[in-house]
């Protein structure tokens, strides 16, 4: 029916829900499922109903996290755990959350499963993690799960055709543009772009009229709240926002696109939770290891496929950072020169710059 929501549609719904710590449905092949909750968000009162349905419930972790935890992994990128039988809201968010590792060392004894098709498992974990939260998911099988989603009302995803299209990047609609004067390029003007999946905004900044034949200045600047905002002393984004904009200002022309990542793509609120973690003496890709991410979840083809909207085909790209290199090429669009962007070193971020230069290959 044509007033009813497409798969892209339903998942939106499915992050959402997750977010606010209601149960979502998944199913798969043969016509078994998975009630799926987020560690993160769920309720003493919901966990306590999911366990008196009975059934055997298990908390999927990241490899990433569940090495923190020396859990034993049998699924390549990812862990089930069984919840004990007397295991409550505490126990889960103990072994989601890395926050009381150090106080707390000794979570076990954990007793992982194996064997059987964990596709639902993996996209439980997928799902967490676009919605912004940890990346572990309460699960429990079920046989049918059609009549449970219908019978409780929740949100059913296919997830046969729900994981291939997780990994496509959704299409971005051109909302409005408008003259902005900034500081330091007068002759600003910022474009607004709208996913079609219902997540967040990005933005392209144009200064003056590129020539949309030769490669523009041009940078991918993700979102930094602390930095770019409050002008944390913790990274170099403020310093490196504002140094791009003032040398697209010097020129005359460029674009920069801010695009909607925080926290490399993990959140403002994990991202805070890494800094904790950092407190704790980890850097920062350790701290991301141990709350479950990868040391970098960014998706830049979203930068491509703006530029690409706004009909530029090549870019000098200012980046100290060779992956946006890489990502640029295999997306379509020509890198003609990398300028770099060395500014805002301090104090208090000289070790996260020298984490990012030996670990994640930034050329500092």
């Amino acid at each position: 029916m044509p007033l009813a929501p497409n798969l892209m549609e339903i998942l939106a719904r499915a992050r959402a829900d997750l977010r606010m710590g209601v149960p979502v449905v998944l199913s798969g092949a043969g016509g078994r499922g998975l009630l799926l909750l987020a560690a993160e968000t769920v309720s003493a009162e919901r966990l306590a109903l999911v366990r008196e349905a009975g059934g055997e419930l298990d908390l999927v972790l990241t490899a990433r996290r569940a090495a923190t935890l020396k859990a034993r992994v049998y699924d390549g990128d990812l862990a089930r755990v069984a919840l004990p039988g007397d295991a409550g809201l505490d126990w889960v968010r103990s072994i989601a959350d890395p926050a009381d590792d150090l106080a707390m060392p000794m979570k076990g004894p954990l007793q992982e499963r194996r064997g059987g098709d964990v596709a639902l498992h993996r996209l439980a974990i997928t799902l967490a993690k676009s919605a912004r939260l940890l990346p572990a998911a309460l699960v429990l099988e079920l046989e049918a799960p059609q009549g449970v989603a219908l019978r409780e009302n929740l949100t059913l995803v296919d997830g046969v055709a729900a994981a291939p299209s997780m990994l496509l990047l959704s299409n971005l609609d051109h909302v409005v543009s408008a003259r902005v004067p900034l500081e330091t390029a007068e002759t600003a003007r910022l474009h607004i772009y709208r996913p079609q999946d219902g997540s967040e905004e990005h933005y392209a900044i144009e200064v003056g009229r590129p020539d949309r034949d030769a490669p523009v200045l041009a940078r991918l600047h993700s979102a930094c709240f602390t930095g770019d905002v409050l002008g944390s002393l913790k990274c170099d984004c403020g310093p490196q926002l504002h140094a791009a904009l003032s040398k697209m200002g010097e020129e005359g022309h460029g674009v920069l696109l801010y695009l909607n990542q925080e926290g490399r793509g993990i959140g403002l609120a994990n991202k805070m939770r890494a800094y904790a973690l950092q407190d704790q003496g980890f850097d920062t890709v350790q701290a991301n290891h141990r709350l479950g991410f990868e040391d970098d979840e960014r998706d830049f083809r979203l930068g491509a496929e703006i530029l690409r909207r706004m009909g530029f085909g090549s870019v000098r790209l200012l980046t100290n950072n060779p992956n946006k290199l890489a990502m640029m090429e295999r997306s379509g669009i020509a890198v003609a020169e990398r300028v770099p962007l060395k500014v805002g070193k301090t104090a208090f971020n000289a070790h996260y710059l020298a984490t990012k230069a030996a670990k994640s290959g930034h050329l500092l």
